[in-house]
């Protein structure tokens, strides 16, 4: 497993293609598209997940509804969390990666699984 301190990009790559997703995009945040929908998808590592950047509140762009945060099973807890408790606008799931495992561990009504 990598580390907790780097984003578990290739992960949530990995997840969002066995989903039948296409994935574009380079850096932590990516954008996965099937049918209709597109997901902002944003892997964070452990201390973003525990203490998330100002980004989770506004959802970081207009362009997208629906959000899902990848971050380590160990944090992810908090992750869900700290979203619950900010309400934000788009609808939203959290994702916690162990391993070549993964787990969803909350989402919003309506969010992307």
């Amino acid at each position: 497993m990598a580390p907790v301190t780097m984003p578990p990009v290739e992960e949530a790559r990995k997840i969002f293609r066995r989903l039948g997703y296409s994935v574009d995009g380079d850096g932590v945040d990516l954008r996965a598209e099937r049918k209709w929908r597109t997901v902002h998808v944003t892997a964070l590592d452990a201390d973003d997940a525990s203490s998330p950047p100002e980004i989770l509140a506004d959802g970081g762009t207009t362009d997208y509804r629906l959000r899902c945060f990848v971050t380590w099973m160990e944090v992810a807890g908090d992750l869900r969390d700290r979203l619950a408790g900010l309400d934000p606008d788009y609808e939203w799931a959290v994702i916690g990666v162990e391993g070549d495992d993964y787990e969803v561990v909350d989402r919003a009504v309506g969010a992307v699984a």
